[in-house]
């Protein structure tokens, strides 16, 4: 399953469906898809965000996994939809996904 995150004032972002439900609960927000967040109720959940990541243990970039693939962070899995977030706040837009 794929989640597409939108807001006008950014492009989409598409993840897979377990990583978005995850950074959906670090927001603080339900897994519910589709929904939404309302402008006002946006910095709020990028401010979540971003906390719960900075007290995650993430994986460095440069890690390896038990296969040949390098292993990617959730911080950095998250980027693209803190960019939208960030934009989100300050053209005072709301956020959806389905």
């Amino acid at each position: 399953m794929l989640v597409k995150f939108t807001t006008e004032a950014y492009a989409d972002i598409t993840m897979f469906g377990d990583i978005a439900r995850t950074l959906l609960k670090m927001m603080g927000h339900s897994t519910t898809i589709p929904s939404a967040i309302l402008a006002a109720d946006v910095p709020n959940a990028l401010q979540q965000l971003t906390v719960a990541l900075e007290s995650e243990n993430t994986i460095p970039t440069n890690a390896k996994d038990s296969g040949d693939e390098p292993t990617v962070s959730l911080a950095n899995r998250a980027l693209p939809l803190i960019n939208l977030l960030t934009a989100a706040v300050e053209s005072e837009s709301n956020v959806m996904w389905e």
